[in-house]
């Protein structure tokens, strides 16, 4: 069943030759406004690409951060092949949206959230409506392109993108055939609760590490736990293996001595960023906390826009502050408070006060993703989840926690037949920077092997474009261990628990 809207209308339309992938293709891109039914609301603008030659098959994009601009539908799945066309090269019908709302230009990018103060412009990025709502304007608009309804329809997205995969399996079961769902930000309000003490314990004097001291810390720990698997390669496959105590780069004292060493303030807040934090108050989505970032078995925090940053937490929050601390500050000022003048670091997340009750509503909208995707598997759909195992924005271990839920729910026997999850040791959020391992794999042809011959991923091979080395793609919870041979070829490696 179609979310309301008061209509829609096309806004451009023109037949475009561009070479994508290497590939000289003729498309007509059509983009097109749906309305809201609050007329206080932004409108969702979206994308369809109609390419010649089209494969009958049509994908969906997710975004990033809090949206406000259309992905480009030319565009390539998340940790996707560098050596395989795009989806739009492959013949694919591509489509996307905004999801409701328009950032301001003016805003780093995806980290405009002053459309929270709308609810219906709320729902539809953060609950997912927008997600059907131009799912189905896009059939409508393909169906009068080609005269015939896609055979398959595929959805793929990372971080918030990856959240809306996992939401559209679950809302709408028999909406997608096949979902690749990356280091999704699953349980969005739960994270945003810890990057908000995160931010709190940042501010304080002394506590924040400047980028010296991000890469003290980083080389340490790889230099502690790089060859527990076998070889050392700048990569820790086992992180789960990686016990680094930051106390071993301890200041004498605990008194700041430069960037040779780490004050008691300072290995406090990488403490608190790398362990579980929970809340002592109940919310009506049930979550309890979230689980913290692999700061202390591998993750790198030197990426200046997604890690620490380069400037602490403040208020006003500083555009070089982390993704994580901007999206709080947004996240406070328009969602919570609706205030744009509210200083965030005055929003404490184990004690809200006043403002319990409002983060209890969201709660309901923003966390949604409870893990009950048995619809999805009983009607035939597939799923491929995958997360760097160095992610520093998007946790891991928040994935691996969806992951096992589903297990828990359905059965290893059932979740089997529709959902495969994979680790990727080294790769961090979205290939952002340098990681150590930037991770490609051709998802999207395993995925149509699967829907379309019934044939699961076997034996997958991920690539590190950056270093040109491959390694096994091993199903969670296993990782890639060094038996013998060549360290960059995948074949000298096997799949451990």
């Amino acid at each position: 069943m179609s979310l309301p809207t008061t209509g829609g209308r096309v806004t451009a339309a023109a037949i475009t030759t561009s070479v994508v992938s290497g590939k000289t293709i003729r498309y007509c891109q059509v983009d097109a406004d749906l309305y809201p039914v609050d007329p206080a609301a932004p409108a969702i603008k979206m994308r369809v690409d109609l390419p010649e030659g089209w494969n009958r098959k049509a994908l969906m994009f997710g975004g990033g951060g809090f949206n406000g601009t259309i992905p480009d539908p030319a565009s390539n799945v998340p940790f996707g092949p560098t050596d395989q066309p795009v989806p739009l090269a492959r013949g694919y019908a591509t489509f996307a949206s905004d999801s409701g709302h328009q950032q301001n230009p003016a805003s780093p990018p995806s980290l405009d959230g002053s459309f929270g103060v709308n609810d219906e412009a709320l729902k539809n990025f953060a609950a997912g409506d927008a997600l059907k709502k131009t799912r189905d304007a896009s059939l409508f608009v393909i169906r009068r392109a080609y005269s015939a309804t896609p055979a398959e329809i595929f959805f793929a997205g990372g971080s918030t993108g990856g959240r809306e995969a996992l939401n559209v399996a679950q809302r709408w079961p028999t909406a997608f055939d096949g979902v690749i769902s990356a280091f999704p930000a699953w349980n969005n309000l739960a994270e945003i609760l810890d990057l908000g003490y995160l931010a709190q314990v940042l501010s304080r004097p002394g506590a924040f590490l400047g980028v010296d001291k991000q890469g003290l810390l980083h080389t340490s720990v790889v230099s502690a736990c790089d060859g527990s698997d076998g070889v050392r390669d700048g990569v820790i496959s086992n992180p789960a293996g990686c016990h680094f105590d930051p106390r071993a780069l301890r200041c004498p004292g605990g008194v700041d001595a430069g960037p040779a060493c780490l004050s008691d303030p300072q290995i406090g807040a990488v403490q608190a960023m790398s362990s579980p934090f929970r809340w002592p108050y109940r919310i009506a989505s049930g979550e309890t906390g979230y689980p913290g970032f692999p700061f202390l078995s591998g993750a790198d925090m030197r990426t200046p826009f997604l890690g620490f940053g380069t400037t602490a937490p403040a208020n006003p929050m500083p555009v070089t502050s982390g993704y994580g601390l901007q999206y709080w500050d947004q996240w406070v000022k328009y969602f919570l408070t609706r205030d744009p003048g509210q200083n965030p670091l005055d929003v404490d997340p184990r004690h809200p006060g006043k403002w319990l009750a409002r983060i209890s509503a969201l709660s309901t909208v923003e966390d949604r993703n409870n893990a009950d995707l048995g619809p999805f598997a009983r009607a035939g759909g597939k799923l491929i989840l995958v997360h760097g195992a160095a992610d520093e924005l998007v946790s891991p271990y928040s994935t691996s926690d969806y992951y096992q839920r589903v297990r828990g729910r359905l059965g290893p026997q059932a979740t089997e037949a529709f959902m495969r999850y994979y680790v990727v040791p080294g790769a961090n959020h979205a290939n952002f920077g340098t990681p150590a391992f930037a991770a490609a794999w051709d998802s999207l042809s395993a995925l149509e092997r699967w829907v379309g011959g019934g044939r699961p991923p076997t034996s997958p091979v991920v690539a590190d474009v950056n270093h040109g080395r491959t390694r096994p793609l091993c199903e969670y919870p296993s990782w890639p261990r060094y038996r013998a041979g060549d360290p960059d070829k995948a074949a000298s490696f096997v799949c451990v628990r």
